[in-house]
């Protein structure tokens, strides 16, 4: 007897969690990043076909690290060398990286995991600033009923989230904004984890006033152990129904030499039989 598994069934009986935030004008933006602008380059009416027939078409602008999106290993470098040693000033000397771009990612298609700090901690939203470290993920573990394995996209959710349309409130200059911390880092390093995530601007923590001036977690995670980090995730609705477990599925743009892009993430959760 066969036990093939009908991947068309199982996808259209699945409940799917879109994890990507909307993009606009207006949308936050890091300040080390150009910002965010879409426009009708050609509306309708502008040529008008035998048929009656009209289209209308945009210009996008945005930044790589722009909205809901994946770091590269290319993305961040410790004094001058890529994750694997690889020298980034000669990586990036013809203007894109000839190694470790977007373009060689492979699509992230596999076990997810969701770590709700916030309610581990028994808060709606972390407060600006809040660091989270390896006990914490483990209290989130606790609360998930989960364990996190090798291969494992672990989503981390602070709460942050909800600030999203309020511009420089999720930007959090002055308030800080919680982050995974350095110990928070080693603590998925040591578990293997394929990628890792949060619903924050920047993934780690940051201080208050101190903006993006150094970020030792990114530098843990990308070139230490290659391990890409997915930024301003919506994992509300994964918190809001206690979804914990499920399956991930990302896939970056072949941006070829790119240091990131920008994706749409989504969570997939098979309906339980009976």
């Amino acid at each position: 007897m066969s036990t093939e598994i009908d991947l068309g069934e199982a996808l259209a009986a699945a409940t799917v969690y879109d994890l990507g935030q909307p993009l606009y004008d207006g949308m936050p933006v890091s300040a080390s990043h150009p910002g965010f602008r879409v426009v009708l380059h050609r509306r309708h009416g502008d040529v008008v076909r035998e048929d009656g027939g009209s289209a209308a078409a945009d210009l996008l602008v945005m930044a790589t690290h722009c909205g809901t999106h994946i770091d590269a290993l290319a993305h961040v470098s410790a004094d001058g060398v890529l994750h694997g040693g690889i020298d980034a000033a000669q990586a990036q000397s013809g203007g894109s990286f000839t190694s470790l771009g977007i373009e060689t990612m492979e699509p992230l298609v596999g076990p997810g995991v969701l770590l709700d700090v916030a309610a581990a901690l028994g808060v709606d939203v972390l407060e600006g600033g809040h660091s989270i470290d390896g006990q914490q993920l483990e209290q989130a573990e606790r609360l998930a009923g989960v364990s996190v394995q090798a291969g494992d996209v672990v989503l981390v959710r602070t709460g942050w989230a909800r600030n999203y349309t309020q511009g420089e409130a999720f930007i959090g200059f002055d308030t800080g904004v919680p982050g995974v911390s350095t110990s928070g880092a080693q603590w998925l390093a040591e578990r293997g984890v394929r990628a890792t995530g949060s619903d924050t601007l920047a993934y780690e923590r940051i201080a208050p006033g101190e903006g993006h001036r150094v970020l030792p977690v990114h530098g843990i995670l990308l070139v230490e152990h290659g391990i890409p980090i997915i930024e301003m995730l919506d994992l509300e609705r994964l918190s809001a129904e206690r979804v914990y477990r499920f399956g991930f599925v990302l896939c970056p743009l072949k941006l070829v030499g790119a240091t990131g892009s920008p994706v749409r993430p989504l969570a997939l959760v098979g309906r339980q039989p009976g």
